[in-house]
C-alpha cells in the first residue's frame, strides 16, 4: 500500500541539531516525515515544487521553510532546470529550547514560531534575503557551542519576521490551537465537531453569547478569518487528508466533508489549494513509495 516514509534522521539524542550543506542537480527523495523539526533553505530552485502536508507550491529562486515534527514533506523537480541547487538542512528536536524556557515572557516570539511550525512556515523572499547571510554563516561556523548559538540566533530572528505564510491547514495536520479567547475556542471546537453538518451563523453567535453581527466582527478580529472562510478551511483540510490517505472517491469526500455540491467543492478546492482534488491526490500519491 502507499505509505509516507518515516525517516530516521542522523540526529542523535546527544546532539543539539544536525546540519547538512549540499549542492545537488535534482530532487529525488520521496514524501517523508520525521519527529524532528526541519529548517530547510534552497537556492536556485526556480520551478521546483514543494509539498508540505496539504500545501503544494511552485518555488521561485529561493525557498526557506520551517517544518514541524511529523508533518509530511517533499520537494520534486517539476519544471526546475537548475544543475546547481544549494540546500541547507537543519534538523533539531522539539525540546531543543525546552518547554520551561519557551514559557518565559522573553521567549514569546520563539514560542509562537514553534507553534506555527506545526503547520509549516514558508518565509517570503524579503525575509529570506534578511536571513541569507546568517544561514550561510552557520555552515562556516565551527561545530560546537558557537554553532548552537548561531542556530538559536537564526530561530530568534525568524520568529521576528512578518513576511511568511503558514502552509498546512490545521485539520490536515491534526493541529489543535489554543486561542486566547474562550469564546473563540468554544466556537472552533464546535466547528471541528460539526463541520460535516450545516453550520448556521446564528448557532455560533449563540455559543459566544453575542449577536450574529457582533460575533462576525469579533471572530474576524481574533482569528484573521471570516467565519465562512474558517469553516471552509476546516472542511478543505479534512478533505485533503482523505484524498491523501483514503481511496474514497472525490464525490464521497465532497459530501463527507460538509460540501453539498461537487462542482462547488472542486472550484473552492482549486481556488484555495491551487489544483483540483483529483490533481492534489495525484500529486500527493506520486511522491509516496510502495512498501
Amino acid at each position: 500500500m502507499n505509505e509516507v516514509i518515516t525517516e530516521i534522521t542522523p540526529l542523535s539524542n546527544r546532539d543539539c541539531f544536525y546540519l547538512a550543506d549540499r549542492h545537488k542537480d535534482s530532487f529525488t527523495y520521496p514524501l517523508h516525515k520525521h519527529e524532528e523539526l526541519e529548517l530547510n533553505f534552497i537556492e536556485h530552485c526556480q520551478g521546483a515544487k514543494r509539498i508540505v502536508g496539504d500545501s503544494i507550491e511552485t518555488l521561485k529562486e529561493y525557498d526557506l521553510v520551517l517544518i514541524g515534527g511529523g508533518l509530511e514533506h517533499a520537494w520534486e523537480q517539476n519544471e526546475c532546470t537548475s544543475s546547481n541547487m544549494r540546500e541547507i538542512t537543519i534538523q533539531f528536536s522539539a525540546d531543543l529550547l525546552g518547554k520551561t524556557l519557551l514559557e518565559k515572557n522573553q521567549m514569546s516570539s520563539l514560542r509562537k514560531l514553534m507553534e506555527n511550525a506545526q503547520n509549516g512556515i514558508a518565509f517570503d523572499l524579503s525575509a529570506i534575503m534578511r536571513m541569507y547571510d546568517r544561514i550561510d554563516e552557520i555552515t562556516r561556523t565551527q561545530p560546537g557551542f558557537y554553532r548552537v548559538l548561531k542556530l538559536l540566533e537564526i530561530l530568534y530572528e525568524l520568529s521576528l519576521q512578518d513576511d511568511y505564510h503558514l502552509l498546512t491547514s490545521s485539520a490536515f495536520a491534526h493541529v489543535h490551537t489554543t486561542p486566547d479567547s474562550r469564546r473563540v475556542k468554544k466556537v472552533e471546537e464546535f466547528i471541528d465537531k460539526h463541520f460535516r453538518d450545516e453550520i448556521r451563523l446564528q448557532t455560533l453567535a449563540e455559543l459566544a453569547n453575542m449577536t450574529p453581527t457582533a460575533f462576525s466582527r469579533f471572530f474576524k478580529l481574533r482569528t484573521g478569518k471570516s467565519i465562512s472562510d474558517y469553516i471552509i478551511d476546516v472542511r478543505l483540510g479534512y478533505a485533503a487528508r482523505m484524498l491523501a490517505d483514503s481511496t474514497n472517491s472525490v464525490v464521497e469526500i465532497c459530501y463527507d466533508c460538509g460540501f453539498n455540491n461537487v462542482s462547488n467543492f472542486n472550484r473552492i478546492f482549486k481556488k484555495k489549494k491551487g489544483c483540483t482534488p483529483s490533481a492534489f491526490r495525484e500529486n500527493y500519491h506520486k511522491n509516496k513509495v510502495i512498501v
